[in-house]
């Protein structure tokens, strides 16, 4: 008989140190699908105890070949991250981990392979992060003890593997975010600077006099990577393990040292380098690269330190003679053929990334950098809370501005800025001609991280000096820029420089010299001149210009741009070569983003600048250039609104093809979907011609199981409201098929939902009838009832509201259309009634009504009671101003529906939303509609918006219309209310004197609009979006603008005073509990005369 039994899969293989070998030499192997085995095996283990132990074990058996023991240190190493916590779940246990601790050290040091040396470091340096010093106490320690003893031995491998685990563990705790691991590693810091500090000393000096030697052999560089082992780990230390290096006399001896040893290394590369072999000389440049970065990241982490250690500003002069040395090299005055469209570049030999003089030279600027900072940008923190803090910090800030940064020095680090390394270099030169594309997105994308390139820390720099020494620096500079800002200066590398140092600056010298008068006069003329390197000057004209016109051009002069852009972006000029127009496509778009452009004046240029830069996408072949093109036309469509229709058709066409060419760039396919957005906006109505192509587009980057989705869904959200918005009424099926896909954002509660629910918005603006059927209607509902109640935001609380709002007017508005003009007001007024009794019961239905109930009710709680037995509100105020408005609409409608839906809606007892659960109890339609007025008076004081105030008051009217007792039981409030309001929306003052009548008419109420025309608020002879006409015409119908309150007071006052028996019995009955003052109060409005 088969069992059918299923078996665990720790049965089936039981951990044990010789499976795991087993599956890890599976799982090492070539075989795909061994591998495939192995590693599931691996997973399914890795939740077990003894799993990261065994683990160990097979690392350490050096008898096994080397990729087993990588995989095995590869999962150990990941496993710590997942389970070494104690708080994690599976974690490993304590004894597991005693065992791993104490093979740690001694397996690394021990260990020939250096990969695998490596990654036990990394092992060990994770785990003392989690550890040191709580349940490691001695991981440090041990670690240096394992150092000395290696210091004595013969082999030299031994030290360097002991080295190496230190590096980590300093690496590990000098980033951890945590303070306690930054204080436990500055306790043990003057211990671990005492050993590794003489190692460093010892061996660095032990391998200077190998070189004297011309002792080049295997010893050389076991002992050189020992000292590099060790400043790697000392740079790192000195910096996280002190508050206040400078104060430290070990700190200060060996800062000393540095700065020897700097101008002794930079003697070896200077005078042996040619002797040296390739492998010895990376050593000593990568030394001299450890000793800048921890000069500068003392000047960064513990700038008032960095000022007072020993011979700091000599160190940032020294630094400063090295940069101007290699000055000498980088910059380019030469060679203009080489940048002719016509002539090929010189073959240069491209060097394995920058050279070390590149590298120090970008340290010695990012230095300068950080001693501008302390001068004049000082961070602020707590961490200068002592006396003597602050003063040294102070000390450090003056020292700075009068011993270092004085004028003669910041005038030679400006000029040599300017005139070396803002010129382009031979290697530009070359990759623009040889690949245009790539060097221009290269240098964009260089220009955004100073930390990697010295023009880009150079550009940082000239705004830093600019910023800080106008005052010094203006007169050189405008001196500078007068003697090449003259079309006869032939000098194009010198020009670029210049130009780009001003362009930068454009800000901070927007009032030194006239820019309109450069434009109209010289600028223009040099990107006409046609002579070898014009294309060099015209790439920087069109940066220049576009880094200008944003600070300060006249309108006059605005028109010159837009002819010069378009002669940069002519095709036919061999000097507008590919980085001349694709340079100048990205640029006009700061030209057309600026707060000032006018459409208008642009107009006569459109034709020719859109076509070129349309035709430029369509030539060039980099995703990246395309992308930047192709945001210069969105940012054209933008700002050109409505004029851009002549264009629509092209700009459409070429979509399509740049989709599919795009491939898994999705970054292409969200700036396409931008694209078509604004075009939609800007097109308006005019804009349905292309719902067959754009409706597909958004069902496909809209339903869940697409995996555009993930990527296109807030571009796709836009273009679809953006369709919404400039389509007019009816809506087209294909259109109103998309609802379908709301539904499951609804339940997401994702950054998308104020999207979606304005999505939703604009289909009740659009198509009420559709929204208001049954097949949606309800479905509708039961999503906005799971987006209010506790835990909803009032923001989007707010939304839905706004969409119910929309749905119970949209349904009165549809009931008069449909009872016909010629119907009367009874038979229209049953119409609304009908309608509106339809919408309330599935409200009741759906449970949106009693949540809001419970949520009000929870309200009227809470402000009934004080002291310490106070509640706390269960909605804020502006979700409690939102829920009111929806229930002013009902009663506006009908007011029997809304006294009988008060009656029969089941409410949660107290102030809970738990709208499932049966009422503990029932509450009478008097009860709720006693504490409901009570809540809804006292919450009008709280309503700042006008017309909000007016909405409920009209509401209120109607109630109180119905002679209902509570209603007026509470004449007073509502005489308040009544007096309140009106005097907000009365568009005069009252009298000063006392007692006086207010000068208002009789009906006077700002609110109501005679003329929905007058509510347009596009400028004359521009279309209106048709949402927007729509919203115009609902705003017109809505009682808000189309019901005056005093009047509205005065009718219903009127039929409640004969209702009640006449004036006198009115008086005797229902006014007589009101307070004079109130009555007096209201009577001076004179709307009842």
């Amino acid at each position: 008989m088969p069992s059918f039994a299923i078996e665990a899969p720790g049965e089936a293989n039981p951990l044990t140190e010789s499976t795991l070998l087993h599956t890890l030499q599976v799982a090492s192997s070539r075989d795909p699908n061994q591998i495939q085995s192995g590693t599931k095996q691996l997973q399914r283990w890795e939740k077990s105890d003894g799993f990261y132990k065994h683990l160990q074990s097979v690392y350490i058996s050096r008898q096994l070949p080397v990729e087993v023991r990588y995989l095995a240190v590869i999962q150990l190493k990941n496993g710590i991250d997942k389970y070494w916590r104690k708080t994690a779940t599976n974690a490993v246990n304590k004894e597991d981990k005693a065992v791993i601790r104490s093979r740690l050290i001694s397996s690394g040091v021990d260990e020939g392979d250096h990969r695998l040396a490596l990654q036990n470091a990394l092992v060990v340096a994770k785990i003392v992060r989690f550890e040191y010093p709580q349940d490691w106490p001695d991981a440090i320690s041990n670690t240096l003890d394992a150092i000395r003893a290696c210091t004595s031995d013969s082999s030299t491998s031994r030290l360097e593997r002991s080295l190496l685990i230190l590096l980590y563990i300093i690496k590990e705790l000098s980033t951890a975010r945590i303070q306690r691991s930054r204080t436990n590693l500055q306790a043990a810091t003057p211990e671990i600077l005492a050993v590794l500090g003489s190692i460093y000393v010892e061996k660095i000096n032990l391998w200077q006099q190998m070189l004297q030697q011309d002792g080049h052999g295997p010893q050389l560089v076991s002992v050189m990577s020992q000292s590099l082992l060790s400043i790697k780990t000392l740079r790192r230390l000195l910096i996280s393990g002190y508050e206040h290096p400078h104060r430290d006399n070990d700190v200060r001896q060996f800062w000393e040292l540095t700065l020897n040893q700097v101008q002794s290394l930079m003697n070896i590369t200077h005078q042996q380098s040619s002797a040296l072999p390739p492998e010895i000389m990376r050593l000593v440049e990568r030394h001299l690269h450890q000793l800048s970065k921890f000069h500068l990241d003392m000047a960064d982490k513990h700038p008032a330190a960095f000022v007072l250690l020993p011979s700091s500003l000599p160190l940032v002069h020294a630094y400063w003679s090295f940069v101007k040395q290699f000055s000498q090299t980088y910059g380019m005055t030469s060679d203009v053929a080489s940048s002719n469209p016509h002539g090929s570049a010189k073959s240069d030999t491209q060097d394995d990334g920058p050279s070390i003089s590149e590298k120090l030279s970008l340290n010695g600027l990012l230095l300068i950098r950080a001693c501008i900072r302390m001068a004049y940008k000082p961070v602020n923190t707590f961490k200068y809370r002592q006396p003597k803090d602050k003063e040294e910090r102070k000390q450090a800030e003056t020292t700075m501005k009068q011993d270092l940064l004085t004028q003669p020095f910041v005038e030679d680090i400006m000029t040599v800025i300017m005139t070396k390394f803002l010129v382009l270099r031979q290697s530009d030169l070359r990759d623009w001609t040889e690949d245009p594309e790539d060097w221009v997105t290269r240098q964009e994308n260089e220009s955004e991280d100073m930390n990697l390139s010295v023009r880009a820390c150079s550009e940082r720099l000239v705004l830093d000096l600019s910023t800080h020494f106008k005052a010094t620096l203006t007169g050189p500079i405008m001196s500078l820029f007068h003697s090449v800002a003259d079309v006869q200066n032939g000098d194009v590398f010198f020009k670029d420089a210049v130009y780009a140092a001003i362009g930068m600056a454009a800000a901070i010298f927007k009032d030194d010299f006239d820019f309109d008068q450069l434009l109209s006069t010289t600028l223009i003329q040099e990107i006409q001149k046609q002579s070898e390197g014009s294309n060099i000057l015209r790439r920087r004209v069109a940066i220049f210009v576009g880094q200008w016109v944003v600070i300060k051009v006249s309108p006059q002069t605005r028109p010159i741009v837009y002819q010069m852009f378009d002669h940069l972006l002519q095709r036919d000029d061999k000097f507008n070569d590919e980085v001349v127009r694709i340079t100048a496509g990205h640029q006009f778009k700061n030209v057309v983003d600026d707060f000032e452009f006018d459409a208008k004046q642009f107009a006569p240029h459109a034709e020719s600048i859109i076509t070129k830069i349309m035709a430029l996408i369509e030539e060039v072949e980099l995703t990246a250039t395309k992308l930047t093109l192709l945001e210069t036309i969105s940012a054209l469509i933008e700002r050109f609104e409505f004029r851009i229709e002549p264009f629509a058709d092209r700009i459409v066409n070429m979509l399509p093809t740049l989709w599919e060419q795009s491939g898994d760039e999705h970054m292409m396919k969200q700036s396409i979907l931008t694209v078509l957005s604004r075009l939609v906006q800007a097109l308006k109505q005019s804009s349905g011609r292309f719902h067959a192509m754009l409706i597909p587009i958004i069902s496909n980057a809209v339903q869940s199981d697409s995996e555009m989705q993930i990527y296109l869904l807030e571009e796709a959200l836009d273009l679809w409201r953006s369709i919404l918005v400039q389509t007019p009424a009816p809506v087209s099926p294909e259109l109103l098929s998309l609802v379908q896909h709301l539904f499951p954002f609804y339940d997401l509660a994702s950054e998308s939902l104020r999207a979606v629910l304005e999505i939703t918005e604009s289909y009740i603006v659009l198509a009420p009838q559709d929204m208001l059927s049954d097949t949606l209607r309800k479905p509708l509902m039961t999503k906005f009832t799971s987006l209010i109640g506790p835990g909803a935001k009032s923001e989007m609380s707010g939304m839905v509201c706004n969409c119910m709002e929309l749905m119970i007017t949209s349904a009165s508005i549809l009931a008069r259309e449909a009872a016909g003009e010629a119907a009367s007001g009874a038979a229209v007024q049953a119409a609304v009634e009908a309608a509106t009794r339809q919408i309330t019961a599935d409200m009741v239905e759906t449970g949106f009504l009693p949540r809001q109930l419970a949520g009000l009710r929870g309200a009227w709680v809470a402000h009934c009671t004080t002291g310490p037995l106070a509640k706390t509100p269960t909605v804020d105020g502006y979700v409690e101003t939102d829920y009111f408005a929806v229930l002013a609409r009902i009663l506006w409608a009908s007011p029997t529906t809304f006294i009988q839906a008060i009656a029969y809606t089941p409410l949660a007892a107290d102030d809970s939303y738990d709208i499932a659960a049966p009422s503990q109890e029932s509450l009478p339609a008097e009860g709720n509609l006693k504490w409901l007025t009570e809540e809804w008076f006292s919450h009008q004081e709280n309503i700042g918006d006008p017309a909000r105030r007016k909405l409920n008051a009209l509401a209120l009217t109607k109630l109180f219309g119905t002679l209902d007792r509570i209603m007026l039981d509470n004449l007073q409030l509502m005489m308040t209310l009544w007096t309140d309001v009106i005097m907000e929306l009365v568009e005069a003052e009252p009298d000063a004197e006392e007692g006086a009548p207010v000068a208002l008419g009789k009906d006077a109420d700002c609110l109501v609009y005679t003329d929905p025309v007058g509510l347009r608020v596009v400028e004359q002879g521009a279309p209106e979006e048709p949402e927007e006409e729509r919203r115009r015409m609902l705003k017109w119908k809505d009682p808000v603008h189309s019901t005056g309150l005093p009047k509205c007071i005065r009718n219903t006052l009127s039929e409640v005073v004969q209702a009640c028996g006449g004036e006198v019995r009115f008086r005797e009955s229902v006014l007589v509990n009101v307070d004079r003052e109130v009555v007096a109060a209201f009577g001076r409005l004179g709307i009842m005369g």
